[in-house]
Order: structure tokens, then C-alpha cells, then sequence
């Protein structure tokens, strides 16, 4: 049941906004008391002025995060360095005016102090206005028009009714062939306009294909006489996720695809660096961690202690994958998956292989650059093979390295993939983890990943 929608909504922005100023105040607060202890100074009403307007330059130029409805914890951190970042610029921009010499002690405290609070209060902040949403305040009444072969209206309702956070009720969805089976339908196009005339909208989606632009002209004058703020949902694959922006040439708009995160040098460059950085950490701590599993291997069946089998790897290209052995010898591993009860296993692989232990080798695999910490898991050359004549955008998953964990892993789908829908499940969330890449998200799926394997994942067999 939808209640009654406040008043008050349009001031939680600004709410936000003094908060953050609150944060940025009382991080400089902190500095003075900090460097006040170490005999040291950090300017006096000089600095806290410029560091005043720089909040608001800051503000000026990011204006839009709290406007968002949608955001991933990942997205906060990295909009947290770039608010940071550009502060520090600006302000330090201003300060050279005033001082001959900058001290960069307390500077570095302040935007230390800065960037953990901020971050903090974001994150707590979103959860809190999250919830608050859910609960059916503060929410878009919106009405979504879908309809054609690819049906982005229907996938854009089953994104938003996934979580009642975000904070939309869709009050009405239109289509122009029958939708019966969706319980917000309200009919075809020829009744949205007595329905916007006689219900409160605040939005409105329109998903429907571009084949009679007569009838989108329409839905746009009626979402304009009526005050409506007007979406356009193209018409793409639901495997095609990536970012894309508005261009144009003259009067004519052109869409044009965001670059691939990892096409660029800087971002390749940073994946690898902690790649290499991790995996070297546990090779020379190996001999403690891989010692014991390696004896518990032999002692449970006669057979080498690493399993090595050929997967697909980046740009299709095969490689050898490293486990501990977890199966006895057999002449089926590479092309019968491993189900929850298989016979192959023995005791102490199975354990190995729900704790995710038999996973650790294919940090040899990270260092060599055959996979990543973070990415799509390696499938069996055999699975490639099938799975790519099956699955629309199945070889999208391999224009980035694989890795140890991956968004599909913390989202569920672990373990075999026995149904056509769980691989392309599994497809849907590597490629668009290929495509929203960022630092933040692998930092966050590592940590999913450990949350997981100490709770225990169900799909792990």
C-alpha cells in the first residue's frame, strides 16, 4: 500500500549538503586539535575560509550525488576521491595566494581525516536513506512503457522492483502489445493519456521502440502538459551495460559508447599493480598456507597435490589453471562438472572445496598474469565451446582477464551451472562487472568473497 507522499522530500538534498559541511568543519577542527599536540600550526581564520569555498566550488561542480537514487557503495568511495581531490585542488589553488610556504603536514592529517569522514557519513547516510525509502517515504511515483521483442521496459521494472530502497513505485506500466502477467499493467498506449490526466506521476520511462515516432512525440507532449519528467529507455541487449554518452551534431543527438574502464592504461595498470602486489604477499607466506593443505591432499588419495586443467582465459586465449586436488584421479574432470555429492570428492576435498581453500594456487596463475584477483571464473575449454553457441554475448565475459572471485560468485551464483539460466545468470553479472569496472568494486567483492567463505556459501561444492 503506498502512503502519502511528504512534502518534504526536495530538502533532503540540501540536508545532505550541510552535513557535508558540518564534516568538512569539523574535520579541520580535529587537524588544529591534532597539530596542536605536536607543536605544529595549520593557518587560523585565513584556512578555514578557503577551505570554505572550496566546499562550495566542490559543491558547484559535483552537484548531482545527492540527487542520485541509485548508487553502489563502490560508486560512493570513488565520488568520495573525486570530491576530495578536486577540494585539495581548488584549495590548494587559493592558498598559494596567502602563503609563501606551504606546510604539508597538517595537510595531509585534514584530508586524511577529511576523506575517512565523508566517506563514512556517505555510505551510513545512504543506508539510512535507504531504508527510509523502503519503508515507503520519500519515494517517485512512475510510470514505465515498454513493448517489442527486446523489452527494456520490463527489465528496467524488475531492476527497480529488486530493491525498494531506491525509492520508486512504479504506479503504471504500458505496453503496446498485452502484459496481463505484470501486476502494475494498466493497459496499451492509447489509455497512458487518461491515466496521466487522473493519477499523480512524477516520472515517466518510456521503453518502447522507436518504430512510430509519432506516438513518442505524443507520450512526450503528454509527459510535458502534465509536468512529468521524461525518460527514453533504448532499445539494447540486457547484456549490453556499459555507460554510454550524449554527443551531437548540430540538432541530431548522438549516442556514444563510454570507453572500456580497463582499455584504459592508467586503470590496467592499477588492477595489475595489486594483483601482483596480493598475489606475491601469499606466495611468500606459501609455505605455511600451502604446506598443510598439501599434505592433507596426499594423505586423502594417491595423486598429485595440484589439479591442472586448461581454461579459457583473456581474449579466448587457454591457459592452465591451478587447484589443490580435491577429486580422486579420474578420466571425466575435464568435461563433467563437479555436482554436491559427486563420488570424485574425497573428504578432505570436499572440505577444501567449500571453504574455497582449493582455489588458493591460482594465485601462481595471478602473478603470472594468467588471471586476476577480481574477474570472471575461468570456465573449462569444453564449456566455452558449448556455452558460446548457446548464450547470446557468452565471449563478452573474456574481454577482461579471469579471476579468483567474481561479481557472479558474491551474487549467488556459485557452483554448477546444470540449468541454461544460471550461466546466463553468471554471463549477465561478469559483463557488466567488465563494463562499471572500478578499484572500489574489486575492494568490495574481495571483501564479499571473505565474508562469504567464513560464513559458508551453499553454492560452494
Amino acid at each position: 500500500m503506498l502512503r502519502v507522499k511528504g512534502r518534504y522530500g526536495h530538502f533532503i538534498r540540501w540536508i545532505f549538503l550541510l552535513v557535508d559541511f558540518l564534516v568538512l568543519n569539523m574535520s579541520l577542527v580535529l587537524t588544529w586539535w591534532a597539530v596542536s599536540t605536536m607543536q605544529d600550526s595549520f593557518g587560523g581564520k585565513q584556512v578555514w575560509l578557503m577551505l570554505n569555498l572550496s566546499f562550495f566550488v566542490v559543491v558547484y561542480v559535483l552537484s548531482t550525488f545527492h540527487d542520485k537514487r541509485v548508487v553502489y557503495i563502490d560508486r560512493v568511495l570513488v565520488l568520495v576521491v573525486k570530491y576530495v581531490l578536486l577540494h585539495f585542488v581548488v584549495f590548494l589553488m587559493l592558498l598559494s595566494f596567502v602563503e609563501d610556504a606551504i606546510n604539508w603536514k597538517p595537510l595531509v592529517i585534514f584530508y586524511s581525516i577529511f576523506s575517512l569522514s565523508l566517506a563514512l557519513w556517505w555510505i551510513v547516510s545512504r543506508k539510512v536513506l535507504k531504508w527510509y525509502r523502503s519503508k515507503g517515504y520519500n519515494y517517485k511515483r512512475i510510470v514505465i512503457i515498454g513493448g517489442g521483442s527486446a523489452d527494456a521496459g520490463r527489465r528496467l521494472m524488475e531492476q527497480l522492483e529488486q530493491d525498494q530502497g531506491y525509492g520508486y513505485q512504479i504506479v503504471g506500466f504500458f505496453s503496446t502489445t498485452p502484459a496481463a502477467d505484470v501486476p502494475s499493467y494498466r493497459g496499451e498506449i492509447s489509455d497512458l493519456e487518461d491515466f496521466l490526466n487522473n493519477n499523480s506521476v512524477d516520472e515517466l520511462y518510456c521503453a518502447m521502440p522507436e518504430n512510430d515516432r509519432q506516438e513518442l512525440q505524443h507520450i512526450i507532449r503528454l509527459a510535458e502538459r502534465n509536468a512529468i519528467n521524461f525518460y527514453y529507455v533504448p532499445q539494447f541487449s540486457k547484456y549490453i551495460s556499459r555507460r554510454f554518452e550524449i554527443e551531437s551534431f548540430g540538432s541530431v543527438p548522438v549516442l556514444s559508447i563510454h570507453p572500456h574502464p580497463l582499455n584504459n592504461p592508467f586503470n590496467k595498470a592499477i588492477k595489475r599493480a595489486f594483483d601482483l602486489l596480493v598475489s606475491s604477499l601469499v606466495l611468500l607466506l606459501s609455505p605455511i598456507i600451502f604446506l598443510p593443505i598439501a599434505i592433507g591432499v596426499k594423505l586423502s588419495s594417491p595423486g598429485p597435490v595440484f589439479f591442472r586443467q586448461e581454461r579459457t582465459g583473456y581474449r579466448g586465449k587457454s591457459f592452465i589453471c591451478l587447484k589443490f586436488r580435491s577429486m580422486r584421479v579420474n578420466d571425466k574432470s575435464d568435461s563433467l562438472q563437479a555436482t554436491k555429492d559427486d563420488p570424485r570428492k574425497t573428504k578432505f576435498g570436499d572440505f577444501i572445496r567449500r571453504t574455497s581453500l582449493d582455489e588458493l594456487p591460482q594465485f601462481i596463475n595471478v602473478f603470472l598474469g594468467d588471471m586476476s584477483i577480481v574477474g570472471p571464473r575461468p570456465h573449462m575449454v569444453q564449456q566455452t565451446q558449448e556455452y558460446s553457441e548457446l548464450i547470446d554475448k557468452y565471449m563478452l565475459r573474456h574481454i577482461i582477464k579471469p579471476g579468483i572471485t567474481g561479481w557472479a560468485q558474491v551474487n549467488g551464483f556459485r557452483g554448477p551451472t546444470d540449468e541454461l539460466w544460471k550461466m546466463e545468470k553468471r554471463v549477465e553479472f561478469d559483463a557488466w562487472y567488465a563494463e562499471n569496472w572500478n578499484f572500489m568494486l574489486d575492494l568490495k567483492i574481495i571483501f564479499l568473497t571473505v565474508v562469504n567463505a567464513i560464513r559458508g556459501d551453499q553454492n560452494a561444492i
